[in-house]
C-alpha cells in the first residue's frame, strides 16, 4: 500500500485506537466501569474497522482470505496457546483451557514478535494479511467476552460512582437519625437501616431518599439510584 495514502493512514489510527483504548479502558477498571466499558467498545470498533480493510485490501487484489477452518488460520490462531504453554514451560500435549489467560505470558516482546514472525514477515502480502485477520478476530473474541462481562456487573452491582453514592447518602442518613430523638425523648443511636436493596425495576442499587412533598412528606424510603430514568421505590 501507498504509505502516503489516506487508508494507510486511517488503518494506523484504527490499530492504534484499538490498543490505546484497551490500555486506557484498563485504568478506569477501579474508578469508572462506564468509562471502561466505553473506551473498550470505542476499542472493538476501530478494530472491526480495521477488519474491513484488510479484507478490503485482499478483496481488491484479488488474493485469497482463508477460512477460518483453513489450516493456515488454525496454525495462527494455535500460536497464542503455544505461547502461553512457552512462557509457563509447560508440556505441550497439557489439554488445559487455551482460554485460560490467568497466568500471562512473561515473555518479551522480541520472544513473543518471534513467535508471529514467520506469518507476519512473510515475503506474501496475502499472507500477511490474512495473518493479521486472524490476531484481529482473536482481539475482538476477547474483548466481546470482557464487555459482556463488564456490562452484567454493571447492571447486577452498579458501576464504583453509583456505588460510593449510594454509601454517601446512606452514611448521612444514618447521621441524621442519629441526631433525632425517638418520640420517648431519648437519642436513638441503634437506628439500623439494614443491607442496601436493589431496585425491583431495573436491579440498580438503591439510594435512602426523604419524602419532600405529600402525603408521605418527611418519610424516609430507599429509591432507585437510576432516578428519573427509574422511578423503582421500595419502602423502609
Amino acid at each position: 500500500m501507498d504509505p502516503h495514502s489516506r487508508t494507510f493512514d486511517q488503518m494506523i489510527q484504527a490499530a492504534r485506537s484499538g490498543r490505546q483504548n484497551i490500555a486506557e479502558g484498563s485504568r478506569f477498571a477501579a474508578t469508572s466501569s462506564q468509562t471502561e466499558l466505553r473506551l473498550l467498545n470505542t476499542a472493538r470498533s476501530s478494530l472491526e474497522e480495521l477488519l474491513l480493510d484488510y479484507e478490503d485490501f485482499l478483496r481488491h487484489r484479488h488474493l485469497p482470505q482463508w477460512s477460518p477452518e483453513s489450516q493456515e488460520a488454525r496454525t495462527v490462531r494455535s500460536l497464542a496457546t503455544q505461547l502461553r504453554r512457552t512462557a509457563k514451560n509447560e508440556d505441550p500435549s497439557d489439554p488445559s483451557d487455551p482460554s485460560d489467560s490467568s497466568n500471562p505470558p512473561s515473555l518479551s516482546y522480541q520472544e513473543q514478535w518471534a513467535l508471529y514472525a514467520p506469518w507476519l514477515e512473510h515475503p506474501e502480502a496475502a499472507t500477511r494479511a490474512n495473518a493479521i485477520i486472524c490476531l484481529i478476530h482473536q482481539a475482538n473474541y476477547l474483548l466481546d467476552q470482557q464487555i459482556t462481562a463488564l456490562e452484567q456487573a454493571f447492571i447486577e452491582e452498579g458501576g464504583y460512582s453509583e456505588q460510593l453514592a449510594t454509601a454517601r447518602l446512606q452514611q448521612r442518613s444514618k447521621k441524621s437519625n442519629l441526631d433525632q430523638p425517638d418520640p420517648s425523648g431519648q437519642a436513638n443511636p441503634s437506628n439500623q437501616l439494614g443491607p442496601i436493596p436493589r431496585c425491583p425495576r431495573c436491579g440498580r442499587l438503591m439510594a435512602l431518599r426523604t419524602a419532600r412533598t405529600g402525603k408521605n412528606a418527611g418519610h424516609q424510603f430507599w429509591g432507585c439510584t437510576a432516578y428519573p430514568d427509574c422511578k423503582g421505590v421500595v419502602e423502609l
